[in-house]
């Protein structure tokens, strides 16, 4: 997916877009151009949604077409909450996974883990990051991929982590799955969901 300039992206939508940018020296940068900005008015109401939805769909690397079809089933969801429901999809891309697993550095790291088919998905293996994990599937490392240098020291990094209660994993094994559907509290939103949903609902 094209994304362009991240930096400047990153300083009109917040530095938690890109993992990249999510530095001291960028946050100083930040803070430098915030004193030296005009007063004015604010963005509207449109505007503040735009970039709410901007935010969270860069933030999990989506396509606008992918984006407006998790927004279309979390609207026509009856089980759940419109919120909810949008925000399980977005976290339980198999792509996601990976990354709340500390598989890979990044999300778009892990996009790449996932599409040169170093993951499996109960037991086969597979290439599509958009893949939708559900309660009780199992996730690999691909055993032909476990010696290479992509996983060097990965037992220590993962201590490091904190693992999300709706995950679960062995770091020495590289296996693990998912325990159920993760809600606002067991991983935090990208953005305000609320208005991303009033973004599409006008």
């Amino acid at each position: 997916m094209k994304i362009g300039p991240r930096y400047k992206i990153a300083k009109r939508l917040g530095a938690s877009v890109f993992e990249k940018t999510q530095t001291q020296k960028f946050a100083i940068a930040q803070e430098r151009t915030a004193k030296t900005k005009r007063r004015g008015r604010g963005p509207s109401g449109y505007g503040k949604q735009l970039l709410e939805k901007q935010k969270v769909r860069l933030t999990y690397g989506v396509t606008e077409k992918q984006f407006g079809n998790y927004v279309k089933k979390a609207m026509a969801a009856h089980a759940t909450t419109p919120i909810e429901a949008l925000h399980a999809s977005l976290e339980l891309r198999l792509d996601n996974v990976a990354y709340r697993l500390g598989l890979a550095p990044t999300r778009r790291a892990a996009r790449q883990l996932v599409s040169h088919g170093h993951i499996t998905v109960n037991g086969r293996k597979t290439t599509i990051p958009s893949r939708h994990m559900h309660p009780g599937d199992r996730i690999s490392v691909r055993e032909g991929s476990k010696p290479r240098a992509l996983f060097a020291g990965y037992a220590e990094r993962f201590m490091e982590r904190t693992l999300p209660a709706w995950l679960s994993w062995n770091p020495k094994t590289m296996e693990g799955g998912v325990q159920e559907v993760p809600n606002m509290v067991s991983a935090d939103p990208a953005g305000d969901l609320s208005a991303v949903l009033s973004f599409y609902s006008r």
